[in-house]
């Protein structure tokens, strides 16, 4: 084990929990598999205690002033930038991501609680006038309860830290069961809201089998609130368990995102962009760009900037300078990756680059260009989650949105385009929750993030990202 790496804990009512006797699952360095840790699994005892912990707090946290509340907010924000060096290694042990990209994610993560810290002041009701002049009508915003969080592996850092900030700065404890292979880094973060004064019970923090935990938790009744980021399988299940207790649920699901290129773009420039976007994180990112629709005038010289900038990255382990491309997080998307190429090929698809798994230790694949690729292959139906884009041609505009619209994944799209008629067009056209136009980044604290259709329901971040959190309650008085 490595002696860089943080101990692993259960974190319940404000105390730090060793494995002891406890199940334990093993954490590898995906670069080079070597064990970095074991995390403990929480026993149903362990979270009975932290649902009675969240239930006591809650009523505390509740009632703490807003103003109070961003100050602890907004002092963990501070310490997770104090810490930003540690944090951001830890993350990319664990997860393997590049180390840029890890500074990156640990930055916004702080911003979401800088943010949330200072939405949580403006849950604002209102004074509605009555139709009677001795009766007064009020409408408040409370927080709906203490919250069941779920959050994957691919982004350890950002996604807790988008649900925890708002959560509790609507006034809501948490639960979360973040994912069993990166525990480090939401520890840490867990570890600056302890340090910053978060109330005992506020957040608990636990891990075991994703099953046993989500079925215990939601069929609670001290839990009201339920959030999910991860597969539409596991989504579907966790909406059934909810609406067994109706209960709101927030989903944030996969994605396939498709990338409209037209002939008018500086198509050079949408080439390195794309390839850029689409490989990092190694494709394991649900907004990710995974199909690339080119209009057919610009197609070749696309497809020859795109495959050129895919060879030209740098793949290794995340913490050795100047690498672009880390490994795939574990086992399971590696075999998924080599499977989901390996059928593309057989039914008549040509790889213009990569295609492989790079020998040695760790989870390594070539990031991989996929052309002619017939709509029978799996990559064209579901989500790769890895580092595979396919190259499509299009003719007609409308051509062109029938296929971004075609799969039922609704969360992310992007075009490329200088013509405003067909920027407008095109993207009142498709089907996504989020959008960009000549570019791709779109992740920050202040906006909105949530898709549509079968990519879930519910936005994060922004001012829309609080509002889950709250329940309106209509008061009339004589």
């Amino acid at each position: 084990m490595s002696s860089e790496y943080d101990p692993l804990y259960l974190y319940i009512h404000g105390e730090w929990i060793s494995a002891g006797s406890r199940d334990t699952a093993t954490v590898v360095n995906p670069s080079t598999g070597n064990v970095l840790g074991h995390v403990p699994h929480a026993t149903q005892e362990d979270l009975a205690l932290a649902l009675r912990a969240s239930e006591r707090a809650f009523r505390v946290w509740r009632d703490t002033p807003p103003y109070e509340r961003a100050r602890i907010l907004k002092k963990a924000a501070e310490l997770i930038r104090e810490r930003s060096a540690h944090i951001e290694r830890l993350l990319t042990m664990e997860q393997g991501k590049v180390l840029s990209e890890s500074r990156y994610e640990v930055a916004s993560a702080a911003d979401y609680f800088e943010w949330f810290a200072e939405e949580g002041k403006r849950t604002y009701g209102r004074v509605v006038p009555s139709r009677r002049p001795e009766v007064q009508q009020l409408v408040k915003r409370q927080p709906i309860g203490p919250v069941a969080a779920f959050t994957p592996w691919n982004f350890p850092a950002i996604t807790p830290s988008r649900k925890l900030s708002a959560a509790l700065a609507a006034g809501c404890s948490v639960i979360i069961k973040p994912g069993e292979e990166c525990p480090a880094t939401t520890l840490a973060i867990a570890r600056c809201l302890h340090d910053a004064g978060l109330p005992a019970g506020v957040l608990q923090v636990v891990f075991g089998v994703p099953d046993a935990i989500s079925s215990f938790l939601i069929a609670s009744p001290i839990i009201r609130k339920v959030t999910f980021t991860g597969s539409v399988p596991v989504g579907r299940l966790l909406a059934a368990r909810a609406a067994e207790g109706v209960k709101p649920i927030s989903l944030e699901l996969g994605g396939h995102g498709p990338v409209l290129v037209f002939g008018d773009a500086d198509v050079d420039e949408a080439a390195r962009l794309g390839a850029a976007n689409r490989f990092r994180g190694t494709g394991q990112i649900c907004i990710s760009s995974t199909r690339f629709i080119v209009q057919r005038s610009i197609y070749e010289r696309f497809a020859d900037s795109f495959v050129a900038a895919a060879r030209a990255l740098k793949v290794g382990d995340g913490l050795t300078p100047g690498m672009q491309v880390g490994p795939l997080s574990n086992p399971r998307q590696l075999a998924k990756i080599e499977a989901m190429v390996a059928d593309a090929v057989q039914h008549g698809a040509k790889v213009l680059a990569g295609g492989k798994r790079i020998e040695g230790a760790g989870y390594f694949y070539e990031p991989t260009v996929l052309a002619d690729v017939p709509m029978s292959a799996r990559v064209m139906q579901e989500e790769p989650f890895g580092p595979i884009a396919i190259l499509l041609p299009f003719d007609d505009v409308d051509d062109a949105l029938a296929e971004a619209n075609r799969l039922p994944y609704g969360l992310s799209a992007y075009l490329f385009t200088h013509d405003a008629r067909t920027a407008i067009r095109v993207s009142d056209g498709l089907e996504a929750g989020m959008i960009g136009i000549n570019h791709f980044s779109m992740i920050v604290s202040e906006l909105p993030f949530g898709g549509m259709k079968e990519s879930g329901y519910g936005s994060e971040g922004g001012t829309e990202g609080i509002e889950h959190y709250l329940t309106t309650k209509f008061i009339s008085q004589v």
